[in-house]
């Protein structure tokens, strides 16, 4: 149990790290005197580190110790909190975020795997529900307590507050954590390491980059797109060719996995999306304070962590497709309502929403990660779920990118046609267009998802002793 609290709490303070700035970009943009494509790099970067050294994680459990690797975790984090809360200026919180990043980057795979050796199978759908709870609910309260934060303090106690659970799980851990893996010290793959980072890096810059003024037009992004879709191509040519790959890529063999991959992908750029973009409208465009704009995501960000164990249940009822497509349906319309933002929605009508759209991931994501895994012989299991979160992680990336490019071409566009854009209205009346325009992008990448899941088809369990873990 002690073993478990330190990787839980460590695992809520990363996840928790990971959406609580969304909430104080507003706030962050006037401190630090910077755009919102500049600012959402704060997010970017953290999932991109994610993306980055989450694949490397199944070789690192095997090459050090376990308390060895959650010490390391931990001390990361603690160093890049420590560097957040007393940043003064942009590149230096940028910093300070990539090093909180390698810290969670190395304590999730650790905790799953801990997990997964230290609970027998019987027991094992319990402890995975609360690691569901935490990967659900902290992102969820991210927001709220930030905002709190922010209204009666300043947004340099986001990181001042998690600093002390931080502090206590890694002393409990040193204090309690076993080592429970066998070192087997396989060959370091550097070139591949090094592909993959230039290529999901170079992949996620030029996205990014596409927000800025220029946009489209402009030449680094389409060379970094280019750079990275060409190191992808590498990565995976010299995993095809190698005995011992980074990343074994014979699970693409297996439709139900690929298929679910799609689907996570797709959740994650929306959910992402959706998460940066909803927050900086409360703000700028209805003047919601931080607080009251954090509470308004709270009730769907807790439905959502509470539902995902009951989605498990009902997929071992009823089979993925009777979740998966009523669930995309659910999320499309509510992005659909979404796309009707403005300044005279009203509370409800966003709590509603939000909580619609929650709901609908909930029955998604886990059924479709669930089902893709169960495809898989048990040999391939570990690289399945290590490709799962690498892609997560790159989409969610992704997703923030895309969601302020858009969001920014469309107020641009609307600026151009009129006459006076300096005008306080105007301004207003283009930031709600580029928010509309960021929601039906979202709509359309969902519907592409639902039509994706009418192929869907239940898998038997090729493994039943994991056929708890949802």
């Amino acid at each position: 149990m002690p073993i478990l609290v330190s990787l839980l709490l460590s695992g809520f303070i990363g996840m928790f790290s990971e959406t609580a700035l969304n909430v104080a970009l507003s706030d962050l943009m006037k401190a630090l005197e910077i755009t919102p494509t500049t600012a959402q790099w704060l997010t970017t970067a953290y999932l991109l580190t994610l993306g980055i050294l989450v694949p490397l994680s199944g070789l690192l459990i095997q090459r050090f110790t376990t308390r060895q690797l959650f010490i390391a975790s931990l001390s990361f984090s603690i160093i890049g909190t420590a560097l957040a809360a007393v940043s003064p200026n942009f590149e230096f919180l940028l910093i300070a975020r990539v090093v909180q990043a390698m810290g969670t980057a190395l304590l999730l795979p650790l905790m799953f795997n801990t997990i997964l050796v230290l609970i027998p199978p019987e027991e094992r759908g319990a402890a995975m529900g609360m690691i569901g709870l935490v990967i659900m609910v902290a992102p969820a309260t991210g927001p709220t307590i930030a905002g709190l934060l922010i209204e009666n303090l300043s947004w340099h106690w986001i990181f001042w507050m998690s600093l002390p659970f931080l502090v206590i799980a890694l002393i409990f851990g040193m204090v309690f954590m076993q080592n429970i893996t066998k070192v087997t010290k396989p060959a370091i793959d550097w070139l591949s390491i090094l592909l993959s980072s230039v290529g999901f890096g170079g992949v996620v810059y030029g996205f990014s980059s596409a927000g800025e003024a220029d946009g489209w037009n402009s030449l680094k992004v389409w060379i970094a797109i280019a750079v990275g879709a060409f190191s992808l191509i590498l990565f995976v040519w010299r995993q095809l060719t190698m005995k011992q790959p980074l990343m074994d890529l014979k699970v693409f063999k297996y439709p139900m996995f690929v298929v679910g991959l799609l689907l996570i992908f797709i959740c994650m750029i929306v959910i992402l999306a959706a998460m940066l973009i909803l927050p900086l409208y409360l703000i700028n465009g209805q003047g919601y304070s931080a607080f009251k704009a954090g509470l308004l995501l709270l009730p769907g960000g807790l439905i959502n962590g509470l539902f995902s164990p009951l989605m498990g249940k009902l997929f071992d009822k009823f089979g993925p497709k009777w979740l998966v497509i009523p669930g995309l349906a659910i999320v499309a319309a509510t992005l659909w309502l979404f796309s009707g933002i403005n300044a005279a929605s009203t509370v409800a009508f966003v709590i509603v929403l939000h909580s619609g759209l929650m709901i609908g991931i909930s029955m998604v994501f886990m059924p479709a990660q669930t089902n893709g895994i169960n495809q898989l012989p048990l040999e391939l299991y570990p690289h399945g779920t290590a490709i799962m979160n690498t892609l997560q992680q790159v989409a969610g990336a992704i997703g923030t990118a895309l969601a302020i490019s858009i969001m920014t071409a469309g107020t641009n566009s609307y600026l151009k046609s009129v006459k006076n854009p300096q005008d306080p209205a105007e301004q207003l009346a283009a930031f709600t267009q580029g928010v509309q325009h960021s929601f039906i992008f979202a709509m359309s990448l969902t519907i592409a998802g639902l039509i994706l899941a009418f192929f869907l088809k239940r898998v038997a369990v090729r493994h039943p002793q994991e056929g708890a873990m949802h």
